[in-house]
């Protein structure tokens, strides 16, 4: 463009940029009342809808009714108005345009959305007929009210109540698992063996002492009234006995007659009616990206290649002689890395969780308020049950088969079921009163499971493993999240067998043939879920890489983490909007006052 035309140009640009401000000016009340409006609109939206969902998971903790089960109603009519009331919400989302909302509202509306499309999927695929996965199920559930917190007279009737409802409730799901066999809808056989335990302890216990349901019952507050304990207790086994014990005899014969036998013989979940849909949408659900299985198999072998690059300079470091799978041998062969009692495996739980607590500040600028406690997986889910999880007020470590429990695992454990992980992450979200409730409460995979996987690679920055087994073991766990990626969808996608699955894991990770087993069935059962972790953590690392070479210097690692988890549980999309506007504001965090 020529000099002249240029100024030309400057000097209209000026003007129309004048005549812009003043239009902009008087149209500002007009742009901020349909602002607020579709914030309002998706406001009232969500708030009702999330009301009325926790009312579908039964009566909540401040129901005035004391006596009121917590347990959901499952059945066909209430299955089709969930139906109805999400498809109804989605329609109402559709007619709010992101745009007209406010910034922190076009947060709610992605977070939201998300959740609703999730739910009708869920929904129209079913998903309630097949209510278990390989280690997870309604009836255990259920058996977990026992181990709750029971201070007061009205949560030890309100436990009664909900022992009281289980043979309705038990009923519901039979019903709705026998549909699910009828067309083809369960979890596989093969993820079925032994998992009529838990039911066979209270079906075929010797005495109502013996049953678990009895275990609140045994030791009372001493502030309720010993006469009042009692009758507590009168009703209390009068409910297991006429009600809790009955209709886990029901299940069990279920279970053992036609379920277990009837489930079907194949793996994939292409195998389902409707599957290669069915996993299409798992794939979204749990990633929060319209991503095929293909683009997901690619990045897991590009990843793992990555990741055994590093294994070998570990080895190289402790000088092994011999190759990958002979290391991986003598890791899950050699006593010294293994504990000799439960306590053992829980007490250096607790030194690796107390030593990030020497570190927590120099890397976070807001703490929770809650802490957790450190306990053994129960006995009935400890056989079934991976090598440990957490969330708020918990960390379950698995002491079953302590041969399966590597002292090099421990760390990167630790570090993402508890802090900064899980017990770190989530009471954060729920503690942040900024957050509607829908999203306090939520918890999607992709972030959740992203976030604590991260978690496990910072741990080497900040100087947690103290060993190079402690670093190989945050490099077979991250193996094992990135070999997810590549055995997920080889099952449910490409045809994979459980025994190559199995054998991908053995020859990638050093998990233990017992966790390699039980990992499988995992995925085997619950489709797309695995993906979550890997692609979650990619997404975060990225925008860190972002951040960090945006800001240079003016980047802030606690305000970088206080930014993402301020956030609560989000869609991918929403961290990376999220680290924009960090870059954006020059780096400043959410909590200046902690900087």
């Amino acid at each position: 463009m020529p000099y002249h035309a240029r100024r030309i140009s400057t000097r209209t640009g000026r003007m129309a940029g004048a005549l812009a401000a003043l239009l902009l000016a008087s149209a500002a009340p007009a742009i901020a009342t349909a602002q607020g409006s579709a914030d309002a609109r998706l406001k009232t939206l969500y708030t009702e809808e999330y009301a009325w969902r926790e009312r579908q998971q039964g009566p909540g903790e401040d129901n005035p009714d004391a006596t009121a089960s917590g347990l959901p109603d499952v059945g066909p009519a209430a299955q089709a108005a969930r139906l109805a009331r999400w498809e109804a919400t989605a329609k109402a989302l559709q007619a709010i345009r992101p745009a007209t909302l406010s910034p922190a509202a076009q947060v709610d509306y992605a977070v939201y959305k998300g959740q609703i499309d999730g739910l009708l999927a869920a929904q129209r695929f079913r998903d309630y007929e097949m209510p278990l996965t390989a280690d997870t199920s309604f009836w255990s559930d259920i058996a977990s009210a026992a181990r709750g917190r029971f201070v007061t007279e009205r949560d030890y009737r309100r436990y009664i109540a909900t022992l009281r409802d289980v043979p309705r409730y038990f009923d519901q799901q039979i019903a709705n698992m026998r549909a699910g066999l009828q067309r083809g809808f369960t979890i596989p056989r093969v993820t079925l063996t032994g998992r009529d335990i838990g039911v066979a302890q209270v079906a075929e216990a010797k005495s109502v002492e013996d049953s678990p349901f009895w275990e609140p019952m045994r030791t009372m507050p001493a502030s309720i009234p010993a006469a009042t304990q009692k009758t507590l207790r009168d009703e209390a086994r009068a409910a297991i006995t006429t009600a809790v014990v009955p209709a886990h005899v029901r299940l069990l014969t279920f279970l053992r007659n036609d379920y277990i036998p009837g489930a079907r013989p194949t793996t994939a979940a292409a195998d389902l009616p409707d599957g290669t849909a069915y996993y299409r949408s798992k794939i979204r659900e749990y990633v929060t990206r319209d991503m095929t299985a293909d683009a997901v198999h690619a990045t897991g072998l590009a990843e793992m290649a990555k990741i055994r690059a590093r294994m070998q300079q570990v080895m190289q470091q402790v000088k092994f002689e011999g190759d990958l799978p002979a290391f991986l041998t003598y890791l899950r062969t050699d006593p010294k890395f293994y504990p000799k009692t439960p306590e053992e495996l829980l007490y250096r739980a607790a030194w690796i969780a107390k030593t990030f607590d020497g570190k927590a500040s120099e890397w976070f600028g807001r703490l929770p308020r809650s802490r957790f406690a450190i306990k053994p997986v129960p006995a009935d889910l400890a056989p079934f049950y991976t090598g440990g999880r957490g969330g708020p007020g918990i960390y379950l470590v698995n002491t079953y088969n302590l041969p399966a429990r590597p002292f090099y695992a421990q760390v990167a454990l630790t570090l993402h079921e508890s802090a900064p992980g899980h017990a770190f992450q989530m009471p954060l979200a729920m503690e942040n009163d900024g957050l509607p409730k829908f999203r306090r409460d939520s918890y999607l995979s992709a972030y959740g499971e992203g976030w604590a996987l991260y978690a496990e690679a910072l741990g080497e920055e900040m100087g947690m493993y103290e060993t190079p087994y402690d670093l190989f073991g945050m490099l077979s766990y991250q193996a094992w999240r990135a070999a997810r990626l590549v055995v997920d969808t080889g099952i449910h996608a490409k045809g994979w067998t459980r025994e190559q699955a199995q054998t991908y894991l053995r020859d990638n990770t050093a998990l233990s043939d017992h966790e390699i087993t039980t990992e499988v069935d995992r995925y085997i059962a619950w489709p797309g879920q695995a993906l979550s972790y890997y692609m979650g953590q990619l997404a975060i690392q990225a925008a860190r890489a972002r951040a960090e070479k945006a800001l240079g210097q003016r980047f802030s690692i606690r305000a970088f983490h206080d930014a993402i988890l301020q956030l609560g549980s989000v869609p991918l999309s929403v961290i990376d909007a999220r680290v924009d506007r960090l870059i954006a504001e020059g780096g400043k965090g959410p909590y200046p006052d902690e900087e």
